[in-house]
């Protein structure tokens, strides 16, 4: 027996799901490193920044004292990134952006300085910022994830769909039903005209997954496209099957290239019925769904929603390339934000 058979055979019991444990715990550890390594640092920023602004309020201290500033402080820590001027100024409007160092602590501070420049660039209204804050942190999302959700106006289209859940739902899922949804769903990513056909949409949509779910938002998982159920027989085809992990339901997506119609519902209705009879578990809630249409006059879509026993929602989608301006920021665009932190040392 080599030595290497002899050490594998002296492992005693236990021993292996020991060393999982351990590497566990050091994972975590290197990860809470990281986490208060990001918070000490962005609150050395608030901090840095917050004086300048008393320096300048007290002592009437023009802009050139940032440009001392970061030559002195540059000398003095060359190995540290991120004292240049540009990113001093930045530490300034942070800091006069959150005057609530709690906030630096307990919110801002999960976040990389990246994410805080765009949040900080993007967003001129206190509130919605720290709404995007506290969305980027429960969402997981990267720099780009959050500068492309604030240029779409994502939280602003969150909850705007038209639903009968309040009626249809009970109580305690209807609220989480309505904030699942949005209006208007922006599918510019799909580089379709605005005379694409449902058959095409659809097809790009499973194409582009990844960029499909995330516009749908967190907890939708992708069941199957053109899902076939069988009733009476009879062959039926759903556009596209989702199931929300976080509703535990299966949500019936249907797609109509025209505007929204009052007899659209009747079948995306029987679709939910079957999805209930033929798929759906004994554990899963009951199937809602989603029409989404090109266009939809708000009052109608109502007014058809009420006697339907179904819980649906009803938005509209776009395919253009242009957002929204409901929606748009007025502030820089993605691009020129990558471009300044690409800038700072």
């Amino acid at each position: 027996m080599d030595r290497k058979s002899y050490e594998v055979s002296q492992i005693p019991e236990g021993y292996t799901q020991w060393l999982v444990d351990l590497k566990l715990r050091i994972r975590r550890t290197q990860q809470r490193a990281i986490v208060t390594a990001n918070q000490e640092l962005i609150l050395l920023y608030w901090h840095i920044g917050s004086e300048i602004l008393a320096r300048q309020a007290e002592n009437g201290w023009g802009a050139k004292i940032i440009v001392q500033l970061s030559r002195d402080l540059a000398s003095s820590f060359p190995d540290m990134k991120g004292l240049s001027r540009a990113n001093l100024m930045y530490m300034r409007a942070f800091a006069q952006a959150w005057p609530d160092c709690a906030i630096v602590q307990q919110l801002v501070g999960q976040l990389p300085w990246g994410h805080n420049l765009v949040l900080l660039t993007r967003l001129k209204d206190p509130t919605e910022r720290m709404n995007y804050a506290e969305a980027a942190i429960n969402g997981g999302w990267s720099r780009k994830t959050l500068s492309s959700n604030i240029q779409s106006g994502l939280l602003r289209r969150t909850g705007r769909a038209t639903t009968n859940f309040q009626a249809r739902l009970p109580a305690s899922a209807s609220e989480i039903a309505e904030q699942t949804l949005k209006d208007p769903y922006i599918f510019d990513f799909l580089q379709l005209n605005q005379e694409a056909d449902e058959r095409n949409i659809e097809s790009s949509l499973l194409h582009h997954i990844t960029r499909f779910l995330l516009e749908l938002g967190s907890g939708f998982a992708f069941v199957g496209r053109q899902h076939r159920l069988e009733v009476g027989g009879d062959d039926f085809f759903v556009d596209l099957l989702f199931y929300h992990l976080k509703l535990r339901r299966y949500v019936v997506v249907e797609l109509k290239a025209d505007k929204f119609k009052p007899e659209h519902l009747g079948q995306l209705s029987f679709y939910l019925s079957a999805v209930d009879m033929h798929v759906k578990s004994e554990h899963d809630m009951p199937t809602i769904g989603l029409l989404l249409c090109k266009t939809k006059n708000r009052i109608v879509a109502e007014y058809a929603l009420r006697d339907t026993t179904r819980p649906i929602g009803v938005a509209e989608y776009h395919l253009a390339r242009t957002i929204p301006n409901e929606f748009q920021s007025s502030l820089p665009s993605i691009e020129s934000i990558e471009t300044e932190l690409g800038n700072l040392g």
